[in-house]
């Protein structure tokens, strides 16, 4: 439910009704725009009576949420969120590119991939200690081992870092990690979800392999529902009956979200193919369709990359991508963020 005040409303009395409805058991999410303020709120609102909201003379009026989502919704935050992760701002206007390895293979390699991407404009480190993989046998990374020296490249390069988490029991871990990443296929773990949502941390959630928008949308959800409103959502590709590509990308995702939610949306245009000569022609799409972002996979000798080679920039190809970016980037009259 959200309940639309009036122009230019008394702090005191938007205050005291703000407690009123936590004294009902609600939480609420206050959002002032420009022209319109609006009180959220989440909870059980079955039992409230939206005339006797309306009886308080500050407010306009009362709107029921239908949608399963409600704290990511835009209703209840018409105003784009932007999050400050390390001195960067992620979100409508500005523009991030986080780059890297799939996954951290030894300290000279992190290092050498994150001076790279870092002299061609990334703002961003990605890479991954754990990994998630389709078999068993295949190279599941160092792990703690791999955050160690995730933090080292971050040490001597200063770009902030983002990383995949696989289980709530990592989540001591990952305390010096700027983002925190939520794989694909971990979109629906719930358990580690709610840890995330009681956790301050920025989380960027992935959408599942077959996910549709309200599934990503609810898992979103989780993480505000505990607490958490950092979440920056990434489209990674859906799977379809296509077997020529690794995924789909469903570019359409950025100009819905956008109309649904207020939260930040990024492509990860590496996963979308899984080949890295579609990464600069997906990325162009991302950013005329409206994204804010980009995840790029980066390696400094992809043929002997132990994880996604075939989709993985060598450091050359990433310098072209990114003078593309740039140019397209200005264009479009969003801020790319840098590291300075």
């Amino acid at each position: 439910m959200i309940v639309i005040l009036k122009p230019n409303p008394d702090k005191e009395r938007v205050a005291r009704l703000i407690e009123h409805f936590h004294d009902m058991g609600l939480n609420t999410n206050y959002s002032e725009g420009s022209s319109t303020t609006i009180i959220g709120l989440l909870g059980d609102t079955s039992r409230i009576d939206e005339n006797d909201i309306m009886v308080y003379d500050l407010v306009e009026r009362v709107q029921r949420v239908t949608e399963p989502f409600k704290g990511v919704n835009r209703k209840m935050h018409p105003q784009d969120t932007i999050l400050e992760v390390a001195g960067r701002k992620i979100g409508e206007g500005y523009f991030n590119v986080f780059a890297g390895p799939c996954s951290v293979e030894s300290e000279a390699q992190i290092l050498e991939v994150a001076e790279a991407v870092k002299k061609s404009g990334a703002s961003f480190l990605r890479g991954g200690a754990f990994k998630p993989r389709t078999s068993p046998y295949s190279f599941q990374g160092m792990e703690a081992e791999g955050l160690k020296l995730l933090l080292e490249a971050k040490r001597q390069t200063g770009l902030p870092i983002v990383t995949e988490i696989m289980s709530e029991k990592h989540l001591d871990l990952f305390a010096d990690v700027d983002i925190i990443q939520l794989g694909a296929r971990n979109m629906q773990n719930f358990m580690l979800l709610k840890e995330l949502g009681r956790s301050q941390k920025p989380i960027l959630l992935k959408r599942g392999l077959s996910a549709t928008m309200e599934e990503f949308l609810m898992a979103a959800e989780y993480i505000f529902a505990g607490g958490n409103h950092n979440v920056i959502l990434c489209e990674r590709g859906i799977r379809t009956f296509e077997t020529m590509i690794r995924n789909n990308l469903d570019i359409s995702a950025v100009p819905l979200v956008k109309t649904l939610s207020h939260l930040p949306i990024i492509i990860d245009p590496s996963h979308a193919a899984g080949k890295r000569d579609m990464v600069q022609p997906l990325s162009r799409a991302a950013i005329a369709s409206g994204a804010d972002g980009l995840m790029i996979e980066v390696h400094n000798d992809p043929k002997r990359a132990l994880c996604d080679g075939a989709q993985s920039l060598n450091i050359p190809m990433f310098e072209t991508v990114m003078a593309d970016v740039k140019r397209r980037v200005a264009f479009e009259e969003k801020q790319l963020q840098t590291c300075e």
